[in-house]
């Protein structure tokens, strides 16, 4: 089965099979730039629906026995409904982008692992990095417990102090207070 020759808009001339080839995947080449994009759109309509519906279900009454309007009901009902139907489409939707995104990548060089954050240490020698970190930052964190440890232990003699300070005033006033009285 195959299918006859193009024909060029210009002049009538039959189209080389290799350009009807590319004239025909045209259409459906897509830059992966654009591709993420789509799918970030996608991505954000459905957290959009998602949080519609929400908002939905938040305000619809339950046909609890408590008075309610049916046509509001049925009215809220209608629209969470399309908002499900809407929401399965964008999933749609987003599966398709996927697919196409690792269709397109299967020729593409891996990012090299240094680039990538690691979610497990796969190695011991970043496991000794990052326990070496640890220790100095665990030192650092040491250090700076025993700084405040001290700064509280002087607060609180400063505060012991003041609350001498202040009771010997208080006598003294007391005391002041007192010998008026005793002259009067």
């Amino acid at each position: 089965m195959t299918t006859p020759p193009l024909v060029s808009a210009f002049g009538g001339q039959p189209v080389p099979p290799q350009q009807q080839q590319q004239q025909q995947q045209a259409p459906w080449d897509v830059n992966m730039a654009s591709l993420c994009r789509i799918g970030q759109e996608t991505v954000q309509d459905i957290v959009l629906r998602t949080m519609e519906i929400s908002q939905l279900l938040r305000n619809m009454q339950l046909p609890n026995g408590v008075t309610y309007h049916p046509n509001t009901h049925q009215d809220r009902l209608g629209k969470l409904q399309e908002h499900l139907r809407s929401l399965s489409v964008l999933f749609r939707k987003l599966r398709l982008v996927y697919d196409k995104c690792n269709v397109n990548c299967t020729g593409m060089d891996p990012i090299p692992p240094e680039l990538l954050i690691p979610f497990v240490e796969e190695d011991g020698s970043k496991q000794e990095d990052r326990s070496a970190a640890a220790a100095a930052y665990g030192h650092a964190a040491t250090e700076e417990r025993r700084e405040i440890l001290e700064v509280n232990k002087k607060l609180k003699q400063k505060n012991q102090q003041l609350k001498q300070v202040m009771d010997q005033l208080r006598n003294l006033i007391w005391e002041i207070n007192s010998m008026l009285a005793v002259r009067s």
